[in-house]
């Protein structure tokens, strides 16, 4: 390897590079963020004198706690608190986002250790010191750009992110004028850069002092119903990935054939073909600007039966979605048919029952794996739910690759599901929790995440689309950045699944779980899907039948992925149906399942900022079809029984989510979330009820 030599990059009386980036004032703002960002990958010092072996950013100095973070109960927001109000007092939060580096000190939850990264030097707001470019300097404004669903058909980088965030160093400098040569240097000479730059590039952009996340989003909110004010691209439908035939165990083809043959197929609810090529949308007429759906709605509805019933005397209203979700009527009869003709424990015998029973368990398996885009059935290991599967991954990877000293990365915003599980291998380990903090929008902040690891990080966990807030997190940058460290990640997809397509390939995630309660299949199912280097390396977490190959006093042989984690009766039944949902959703198809929530959240939203004391509690600009909600003068149980009685389901509670809540000041809240059998219809009626509470 070989040092930019400073007579061909230069050196500015900053300390960075001049001689790519030009003599203007726009261009020494391109020249200091590309000085900081070649400082960022390779270490601490000067770029054009940096050493260029790879360096891995410094950890955090000292521990780091949470004690002015809201973490226990009367730590409430002032009585009108709008929305986006930070959670503690005043003059505590600099620009409005995150405790003082003073106060911030060491905290234990029970035995481990857990930890915020240090927060001195620049503000959240402008994270890298930079000077903001002069206006029409040609930086994007990051926090206008539209609150759009990222679709993975094909995945790319829609999270709100600029549109030069790509995966190289060459193709980001591309909107720097002036700077590729600098970062075509970088790209060459650092075996990291790459994925670096394009794990850090979000904050790459200078951004607005003014333009602090939290008031730019109440602004917003309240003044139009939206969390942006650009118009919103609705994705293109698109089908899901194609069915690949897997390999099973007993039956042939023709037996195959005739037993899917026994259940009437399922039409789905397409929209019909426009003249134009592709769907033609339909449109529902409830409401003022319609929202255009790629698939019939009204249709979708009928296939569940749970919609058409009365509560309260009234028609029912599910606004629980985040909780579970209902099943459409193909899932019913997929999971009672089994009952009724095929049961049977699966493998381990001749009999005609047992072959069809394992190869509805076994085709269950691969219709997990299409809709993950999995390479393989064999990387899909079944369970119980997403907290099972997390408690796998802790107790079978956890324990055979985490020590004392080492060191877990999960988000301020997790389900308790994804917190609990590493406070007890850290209580067994004495590894350290670390936590990253969000802002007062509820979207992580990127550059203490990157404070974070270090080669102490032995896993990072997060979830995808926060249970409380609705926040979608970057899962694929911190994926990027994570692997630079060489960090596996686990992404918790409870959900994102039914909402967001997915592709594990793509995403490049090394565990990722959901469950099928989530997507409209049953309950007590779930799945883990896993890179099979790290399954096949992981030891069993159970031990019982199925997942031996011998049994000695002396010792056992276990068997590959997935059987060795799966010890004793699954649950066959459960497999069945969760591949039926599966199949139902494939057949509507997420990308315009993805379109349609978030235009019906916007509507909801837009309709919730006109309720009198309402705050809504996470305006992410990037969100899926979740609005937690207090409303000032009245008890979050006394507006649920008040929805009730009107036959609308909403949460009420802390949602197993305390950190993510009191971080915005509160114990708990009301939360409605949506899914795509919910019409304007659903939400006229939730709405109208809330300006119907009674007055105080």
């Amino acid at each position: 390897m070989t040092t930019p030599e400073a007579g061909v990059l230069g050196t500015s009386s900053f300390g960075l590079p001049t001689g790519a980036a030009g003599d203007s004032a726009g261009s020494l703002a391109h020249a200091d963020l590309i000085g900081r960002l070649a400082r960022e990958i390779y270490g601490q010092g000067n770029a054009a004198s940096a050493p260029l072996a790879p360096a891995l950013p410094a950890a955090p100095q000292g521990p780091q706690g949470l004690e002015s973070l809201p973490q226990a109960p009367g730590q409430l927001s002032l009585p009108g608190a709008p929305i986006g109000t930070p959670s503690v007092p005043p003059g505590a939060l600099p620009s409005g986002l995150q405790p003082d580096a003073a106060a911030l000190g060491a905290h234990n939850v029970g035995s481990p250790s857990v930890g915020l990264p240090g927060l001195t030097g620049p503000s959240a707001a402008n994270p890298f010191g930079a000077t903001p470019a002069p206006a029409g300097a040609g930086f994007i404004d990051t926090v206008t750009i539209p609150s759009v669903h990222p679709l993975a058909d094909p995945l790319s980088a829609r999270h709100g992110l600029p549109e030069f965030f790509v995966p190289t160093v060459p193709e980001v400098a591309a909107f720097l004028p002036g700077s590729r040569d600098l970062h075509q240097k970088i790209a060459q000479d650092h075996p990291r850069a790459n994925a670096f730059a394009h794990a850090i590039a979000p904050s790459l952009v200078p951004a607005d002092p003014s333009k602090s996340g939290g008031d730019v989003a109440q602004a917003n909110f309240q003044r139009t119903g939206h969390l942006s004010g650009e118009p919103v691209r609705a994705a293109q439908p698109g089908d899901d990935a194609a069915s690949a035939s897997g390999d099973y165990y007993f039956l042939s083809d023709s037996i195959q054939t005739q037993s899917r043959r026994a259940s009437k197929p399922h039409a789905f609810p397409r929209a019909e073909p426009s003249r134009h090529g592709g769907p033609a949308p339909r449109v529902t007429s409830h409401g003022s600007s319609p929202v255009a759906a790629p698939f019939d709605v009204e249709r979708v509805r009928k296939d569940f039966p749970a919609l058409h019933q009365s509560v309260n005397g009234h028609p029912l209203v599910w606004l629980d979605n985040a909780a579970t979700t209902h099943k459409p009527q193909s899932v019913i009869d997929a999971t009672s048919e089994f009952y009724a003709r095929h049961n049977s424990n699966i493998h381990r015998a001749a009999h005609t029952l047992a072959a069809r029973s394992t190869d509805l368990f076994e085709g269950g398996r691969d219709k997990v794996r299409r809709f993950l885009n999995a390479p393989s059935k064999d990387d899909i290991v079944f369970l119980r739910g997403t907290t099972e599967a997390i408690n796998l991954v802790a107790n079978a990877y956890g324990r055979a690759n985490v020590g004392p000293g080492d060191e877990i990365i999960v988000s301020q915003i997790e389900h308790h599901a994804n917190i609990v599980p590493w406070q007890l291998l850290t209580q067994a380990t004495g590894a350290t929790l670390r936590v990253i903090p969000v802002d007062d929008r509820g979207e992580i902040i990127f550059e203490q995440f990157a404070a974070l690891l270090s080669g102490r990080t032995k896993i990072v966990s997060i979830t995808h689309v926060a249970n409380a807030l609705g926040t979608i997190n970057p899962v694929r940058e911190i994926i990027a950045l994570s692997h630079a460290y060489g960090v596996p990640v686990l992404v918790d997809a409870a959900q994102s699944s039914p909402h967001i397509p997915l592709d594990v390939q793509a995403l490049d995630a090394d565990f990722l779980v959901f469950s099928g309660h989530k997507v409209f299949g049953p309950t007590g199912i779930g799945a883990l899907y896993g890179k099979k280097h790290l399954l096949e390396a992981m030891p069993p977490w159970q031990g019982g039948g199925h997942m031996i190959e011998d049994v000695t006093f002396a010792k056992t042989v276990y068997k590959g992925a997935p059987e060795k984690f799966e010890a004793g009766t699954p649950d066959i039944a459960g497999a069945v149906g969760l591949g039926a949902a599966l199949d139902y959703l494939e057949g509507v198809g997420l990308s315009g399942i993805a379109a349609y929530e978030h235009d019906l959240l916007d509507y909801a939203q837009a309709g919730l900022a006109d309720v009198k004391g309402l705050r809504l509690i996470g305006t992410a600009r990037q969100k899926a079809s979740v609005m937690s909600f207090v409303i000032d003068g009245h008890a979050n149980e006394a507006v649920a029984h008040h929805l009730d009685a009107r036959g609308i389901a909403v949460r009420s509670g802390h949602h197993c989510a305390l950190p993510a809540l009191r971080r915005f000041g509160v114990d708990q809240s009301l939360r409605a979330s949506l899914a795509f059998y919910n019409t304007r219809a659903d939400v006229d009626a939730f709405l109208t009820a809330l300006h119907r509470l009674p007055r105080r």
